[in-house]
């Protein structure tokens, strides 16, 4: 595999989370996000509930800087334990 990203940096990344609608859930995923991406604004945070409502995702797209940068985000989303899937 090549170390070659086919990213150029920085660059616009949307990241979908889904999890289990529950509290805590969004301020979780948001809370993270900023940790890796500080400029992130919350105010644009697309929330889609699913078809039976049990369900939430959340898009958030972050000013990507680097390929580290979005592996540690996205290892640190899908370890959390009200994520499900990261996209």
């Amino acid at each position: 595999m090549s170390d070659e990203s086919l990213l150029k940096f920085p660059c616009d990344f949307p990241i979908k989370v889904m999890g289990q609608r529950q509290d805590g859930f969004a301020q979780a995923v948001l809370e993270t996000v900023l940790r890796h991406a500080p400029d992130f604004d919350a105010a644009g945070v697309e929330m889609r509930p699913s078809a039976k409502g049990n369900y939430l995702s959340l898009t958030c797209t972050i000013r990507a800087v680097s390929r580290e940068q979005l592996d540690a985000l996205y290892r640190e989303l899908s370890t959390h334990p009200l994520v499900k899937v990261v996209l």
